[in-house]
């Protein structure tokens, strides 16, 4: 469907189904697997529409729209979802599926990483997001196995996966080329992340989280978090690791000289946040972090997997991942002492 047509159906569709009468309709920005809309009504309201692809499963999209509400009822700040009038979360109309959502004015992603009170600011978000949903319906807390949530025999398998491809389908391009190398460097080290992650606890915690919790779903206004986006279908998993991924994302790893500094600041605040939290579980943030990019194929993978989704933006952002991911282990006793120092 070209972009104009689409438009109008968006607009027919927030018309019929939310009695919103878009005086504007553009496109705004898309995720890897959504395409979105930004739509003006006639008091001035602008409204963030998400259309689906046709082979969503629109019945785990509900109950991650379910699970940002969920969030909401504590604290959380997440745009207000407008329900359709026959109270759905979605609708569906000329094979297109959209949800609404209030836009978020004047807010910024956190891709530009973390500094200032930004850090203390993101992590009391967290914080107050995971003791939230410790009480979601689809269960409590448990307890799980950390090499579940770090794990080196799948990382191996994938990476060895990776290259065999890669020998059978040669890089054609300098990324290709790179992330094969990459690949390599990650398989080489693996004995010493296996050794490295050795050091966690046998269990860690795992309860239902966000999902996906990156630089891209978070919304900063100046300080604050203004919102948090594009939760997934509520799954439990460690919510060490989900804090890790967005205190510890590779840019600001690679922006922030004082990062363990701001690693303790965001601690501290999810602490007091979330006092429920062990201080055993809340030690291993950087490690987790360090151990799960050592482990990961993506987007290494992405040539071979899904060409179309390589970008400048993508390329840009598997260099900075794996930097920060040597960044990470190079650092790690001074971000564990830190983080020692603040919670014993």
């Amino acid at each position: 469907m070209s972009a104009e047509p689409a438009v109008m159906v968006v607009a027919g569709v927030l018309a019929l189904y939310y009695r919103i009468i878009p005086t504007d309709v553009s496109e705004g920005p898309s995720g890897t697997a959504t395409c979105s809309y930004v739509a003006r009504d006639a008091d001035g309201q602008r409204w963030f529409v998400k259309a689906y692809p046709a082979r969503a499963d629109l019945s785990a999209e509900r109950r991650a729209l379910e699970l940002a509400e969920f969030a909401a009822l504590g604290g959380v700040p997440v745009p207000v979802m407008r329900r359709t009038l026959d109270g759905d979360l979605i609708a569906t109309d000329s094979g297109v599926s959209v949800s609404v959502a209030a836009f978020v004015e004047g807010a910024e992603t956190a891709e530009g990483g973390l500094s200032g009170k930004r850090w203390a600011a993101v992590g009391e978000t967290v914080g107050r997001l995971h003791r939230t949903l410790t009480r979601h319906p689809d269960g409590p807390p448990r307890r799980t196995p950390a090499r579940e949530v770090c794990d080196v025999k799948r990382g191996r398998q994938h990476l060895e996966r990776l290259l065999a491809r890669y020998a059978k389908q040669p890089p054609s391009c300098p990324f290709e080329v790179w992330a094969r190398d990459a690949a390599r460097e990650r398989l080489e080290r693996l004995p010493a992340t296996a050794s490295m992650l050795k050091a966690l606890p046998p269990t860690l915690a795992a309860q239902i989280i966000h999902g996906d919790l990156s630089s891209l779903n978070l919304m900063l206004k100046g300080e604050k978090v203004a919102a948090v986006i594009d939760f997934r279908p509520p799954s439990h998993r460690s919510p060490m690791w989900e804090l890790g991924r967005i205190v510890l994302d590779p840019r600001t790893v690679l922006t922030a000289p004082n990062w363990p500094a701001g690693l303790a600041a965001a601690v501290a605040a999810y602490w007091e946040a979330n006092p429920a939290m062990s201080t055993e579980d809340l030690l291993t943030v950087p490690r987790v972090a360090a151990g799960y990019l050592a482990c990961s194929a993506y987007p290494l993978s992405e040539p071979l997997d899904d060409p179309s989704a390589v970008t400048s933006q993508l390329e840009a952002y598997g260099r900075d991942r794996h930097q920060a991911q040597r960044v990470l282990w190079e650092r790690l006793p001074e971000a564990e002492e830190v983080l020692h120092d603040l919670l014993h």
